[in-house]
Formats: C-alpha cells, sequence, structure tokens
C-alpha cells in the first residue's frame, strides 16, 4: 500500500463554522450562545455539582465516615488487675480465663509498673506491653 496520497476522501471534511461574523452568517450577534445570560458570557464555567442555587446532592445527603483497618490494643493496666499479673505464662487464652473481655479483641497491650517484668511470661505474639516495639 503506498502511502503517497495521504489526503482525506473527497467531500468527508467540512469547514469550521466560523462564529460571531456578521449576521448574514447564521451565526453572527450572539454567536450560537442563545441571548443574555451567564451562559454566554465569556470565561463562563459551572462549578461541578452546581445545581443553580439549590443545596447540591453531595450536600444534601450526610457524611458517611470510614472504618479505620488499624487494630487498637485492648489496654490492661497490670497494677489494678493483679490476677493478670499473677499468671505464669501470659497467652490470649489465660487472660481470658482471668479477665472478662470481648471475644472480638484480638490483640492486648499491658501498662502499668509491673508490665516490664512480666515480658519473660509473654508467651503470644498478640499481647505487648509498653516499652516494646511492635
Amino acid at each position: 500500500m503506498a502511502l503517497d496520497n495521504l489526503s482525506p476522501a473527497e467531500n468527508s471534511t467540512h469547514k469550521t463554522k466560523r462564529v460571531g461574523r456578521g449576521q448574514g452568517s447564521g451565526m453572527g450577534k450572539t454567536a450560537g450562545r442563545g441571548s443574555n445570560g451567564q451562559k454566554s458570557r465569556t470565561g463562563y464555567k459551572r462549578k461541578r455539582g452546581f445545581e443553580g442555587g439549590q443545596q447540591p446532592l453531595q450536600r444534601r445527603l450526610p457524611k458517611i465516615g470510614f472504618t479505620s483497618r488499624v487494630v487498637k490494643p485492648y489496654v490492661i493496666n497490670v497494677d489494678r488487675i493483679k490476677s493478670v499479673a499473677e499468671l505464669s505464662e501470659i497467652t490470649m487464652d489465660n487472660i481470658r480465663e482471668v479477665h472478662k473481655m470481648a471475644n472480638s479483641i484480638t490483640k492486648v497491650k499491658l501498662i502499668g509498673a509491673g508490665a516490664k517484668e512480666l515480658a519473660s511470661k509473654i508467651k503470644d505474639d498478640n499481647i505487648v506491653f509498653t516499652g516494646m516495639d511492635k
């Protein structure tokens, strides 16, 4: 196939309509913008969601927040709840036996002055104490 003829086919293109070039052209005076009003002015731009002064839909509907995927740990103060500090081995199951907490809780953080001494007893990765980098 030769690339010597790259012009468009006959009668396949049209001249662009030149607006605002006199009344005889059919697109003079208002240049196809109708009569007066904001939309006929130059530089007109309607804001996204604008409804002519009516409260826009996105502002009429209530806000719906988001749910954080970061799981905050359940905090236990070992100075107040002595039964956790007295456990020989600290796991989630052992804590549930001595301290009442919801089944949905997956992480526990031990705080208090005696929490650091319990570090050697912790046998579960989901249990941390203050001062531990996790």
